[in-house]
């Protein structure tokens, strides 16, 4: 969804022309499904399900519906459905419970969603005694579309099992796998990464002290054809990394790698690493550490305010500079039990005890040039709290046109949310505006942390309105 920028970072404001939004569809936010599949022929297919069934809308430029495919074939309990384009083609993917399992499917539809071989069965695995609502098995698509990959990581101490197959985008199994890694102690995994010759790249690391930072960081990499992983451990010069995000550019045959480093593993972050794996010779580029600098606390306020932040995306610029895009992040837990009183206070289950709270602060971006020199830091500044909902409604949506980038969050407190647009201009320079919805008193809630940009100008955010669901699609 997120491509580079064609050159070296062009930011030019986004304006936002027009928003478009589909009828609503009675909706359970609590057990429903839901997913953007994309934009074929130009239609754009939208997936959803509710009490009476699965259903795949069809919708036009102005989001009205056209046609609607019931997906009779999807049987169980459905979810975590993921539809991939390819070649004028859906191929979707959806975890179903069965008789007490967890079964991986696939299926292949034509351009209007009409079913074109049975489903297959990619995987399964038992569900516990008391089950659980996480995602057993992950897909993740290669650059060009022709491999996908279906795995489930299982990571006991510091041991990481893997169970793995591939597939071409006919959903031909092409090879599977079950293999393990014991890291020197207790391991964590990221997002898997997928080259197009089917070579497998798993980022783990294994956390340490009471912040979790980490004192080993590496690449497993698990060529197609082989059963056995190699680790390519990043050196860290004696420092712990946070925050960490890894890129694959396929054209270069490179992995990029940036996030934050710390001295001590309880202290708080001085700067920010970069480095990146060549794929060719099987190496990384020597580590560079980037010191904050000394007028950190002026734009931050406090130092402390940089030691929750995430890395959520990393553009990398033609003269091996790169733009880091990070967001402030933390989930608190407090063991007294008190109502939700946010503006989205209708979406929270019923809480016991002990609540959890989902916490979204400042968008931080900063600029490095060739030679890891800062240009510039920007903020963002937003403030996103909320209760027991998996922060739904919260982060943001960063839209990418080819020669701008922007980012769609919602604004919101005990009383009012409004949608905010926010672009940065190539010196740093923050345009804030607030997104008109034209939907009058009848604003649904968007939840742009689950956007899809389906074209270079066109995104689709879901949006919630109490048991309803609608999508709207605003274009730049």
């Amino acid at each position: 969804m997120l491509a580079y920028v064609l050159t070296c970072l062009s930011l030019y404001s986004v304006h936002a022309q027009e928003v478009y939004y589909t009828p609503y569809e009675n909706y359970d936010w609590r057990n429903g499904d839901y997913a953007v599949a994309g934009k074929i022929n130009e239609l754009q297919y939208i997936y959803r399900s509710n009490n009476n069934g699965y259903y795949l809308d069809a919708y036009d430029d102005n989001m009205q519906k056209v046609a609607t495919v019931v997906l009779d074939f999807f049987s169980g309990k459905v979810y975590d459905t993921r539809f991939i384009i390819t070649d004028n083609r859906m191929i979707v993917f959806y975890q179903s419970v069965e008789s007490g399992k967890i079964t991986q499917y696939a299926a292949l539809l034509d351009d209007k969603g009409i079913l074109q071989k049975r489903p297959i069965v990619i995987d399964a695995s038992k569900q516990p005694f008391f089950g659980s609502s996480r995602n057993y098995f992950k897909t993740i698509v290669s650059d060009d579309k022709k491999k996908i990959m279906v795995y489930e990581t299982t990571v006991k101490g510091s041991a990481i099992n893997i169970d793995a197959t591939w597939l071409d985008n006919q959903l031909t199994v092409l090879s599977k796998c079950h293999t393990s890694y014991t890291l020197d102690n207790d391991a964590e995994v990221g997002e898997g990464l997928l080259h197009n010759d089917g070579t497998f790249y798993l980022p783990a690391y294994t956390p340490t002290g009471g912040r979790n930072y980490a004192d080993q960081l590496m690449l497993l990499v698990l060529p197609q054809a082989e059963r056995k992983f190699t680790a390519k451990e990043l050196p860290l010069s004696l420092k712990y990394a946070a925050g960490t995000y890894m890129k694959l550019d396929v054209n270069n045959d490179k992995i990029y790698i940036a996030g934050f480093y710390a001295d001590k593993k309880n202290s708080l972050y001085e700067g920010v690493l970069y480095s990146y794996y060549n794929i060719k010779t099987g190496s990384y580029e020597p580590l560079k550490l980037m010191p904050f600098g000394d007028n950190v606390q002026e734009e931050a306020k406090k130092k402390k305010a940089y030691s929750d932040f995430m890395v959520r995306n990393l553009i990398v610029k033609n003269d091996g500079g790169f733009v880091l895009i990070a967001e402030d992040y933390f989930v608190s837990t407090r063991n007294s039990y008190s109502p939700g009183m946010g503006y989205y206070s209708f979406y929270y289950p019923t809480m016991g005890a002990s609540v959890r709270e989902y916490n979204y602060r400042d968008i931080m971006v900063m600029s490095y040039d060739g030679e890891g020199n800062r240009q510039w830091r920007s903020f963002i500044r937003k403030d996103q709290y909320s209760q027991e909902d998996g922060g739904m409604f919260s982060s943001f949506a960063m839209v990418n046109t080819g020669g701008a980038l922007g980012f769609l969050f919602n604004d919101f407190n005990s009383s009012r949310s409004r949608v905010q647009l926010a672009s940065v201009e190539d010196d740093g320079k923050i345009l804030m505006q607030a997104l008109t919805t034209n939907q009058g008193n009848d604003d649904a809630d968007w939840m742009p942390r689950q956007a899809k940009q389906v074209s270079a100008r066109e995104i689709i955010i879901p949006c919630l309105r109490k048991r309803q669901i609608c999508f709207a699609k605003v274009v730049f």
